[in-house]
């Protein structure tokens, strides 16, 4: 299957759910009674952050992580003069669209030139900033129930391994637990965001198309898009249909290993997931570290 074999009937779509000026999405279906049922998953207050540690890099080694031709997540520029007098401060560079925790917002990613829900790039992203679609969505946070989905339980997915509902479904039944409208799917490869050479696992469309139908309103996982692509020319299935058709707001590249470590300690996968974003607008996505609380 080719990008030519591929129409906007085919594919899950949200746009026009929520009316044409929606820019939550599928944080729709976080309802009242969502957040509600997330708050009971709390009975011993342990926590586990989702993000993966970064260690900045000065801004004046240059625009490259070293011996690379990465460009660093963050970078930092210290105003520390080194006088007693001077009080410690810096100030910092962020390239989140990279192999760091961040939050996609849904003007990140196209769907035949228009984002979420179906408006037209150039009105939605501009030089000064993101008018549409915007880290602005997630200035009041995100609560709601997290579900993960181990598929690594028994060692890393296979290089290349497009993962499938079957995948999925085989989890919550090895889990006991089952993915329900408004929850958040937390997914573990085994693999780290990193792309050397080797092909990474990802999710399958089907996957998505299964996401869709449970209610999933926001992904997180250590896995996402496969590269090289499952279907080469073919729209990705999280980036351009979950994100930019559905609406469906993206954690790329957490950190799932010691959650998936406390949820078999626990013989529980399910629990209260807060995501707190910091409250700066106009931006196609935002580092965030996701807590889950057991």
């Amino acid at each position: 299957m080719t990008q030519d074999d591929v129409t906007v009937a085919d594919l899950p779509s949200n746009w026009g759910r929520w009316g044409g000026d929606d820019e939550l999405g599928t944080l729709n279906l976080i309802t009242d009674e969502v957040r509600a049922r997330a708050a009971a998953e709390v009975r011993t207050g342990r926590s586990v952050a989702l993000a993966q540690v970064i260690q900045p890099v000065p801004l004046l080694s240059g625009p490259f992580a070293q011996g690379t031709f990465q460009v660093p997540p963050v970078q930092q520029l210290m105003s520390y003069t080194g006088t007693t007098r001077a009080t410690a401060d810096l100030m910092l560079v962020t390239n989140h669209h990279t192999s760091s925790t961040h939050l996609d917002a849904l003007s990140h990613q196209t769907f035949e030139g228009q984002v979420y829900p179906g408006r037209p790039l150039a009105e939605a992203v501009t030089p000064a900033g993101v008018r549409h679609g915007s880290t602005a969505t997630f200035g009041a946070g995100i609560v709601t129930r997290g579900v993960l989905i181990d598929l690594a339980a028994d060692g890393p997915l296979p290089a290349g391994h497009a993962v499938t509902p079957d995948d999925f479904e085989a989890a919550e039944e090895r889990e006991g637990v089952r993915l329900e409208s408004g929850d958040a799917l937390v997914v573990r490869g085994g693999w780290k965001y990193l792309f050397d050479g080797v092909p990474m696992p990802g999710l399958s469309e089907d996957a998505v198309r299964w996401m869709d139908r449970r209610g999933v309103s926001i992904y997180a996982g250590d896995i996402g898009d496969a590269h090289p692509p499952l279907v080469p020319d073919a729209p990705s299935p999280l980036h351009t249909v979950a994100l930019a058709r559905l609406g469906l707001p993206l954690i790329d590249a957490a950190e799932v290993d010691e959650l998936a470590a406390v949820c078999a300690e626990l013989g529980r996968y399910s629990f209260l997931l807060s995501v707190a974003p910091p409250r700066i607008h106009g931006m196609t996505g935002i580092p965030v570290n996701p807590i889950a609380i057991f």
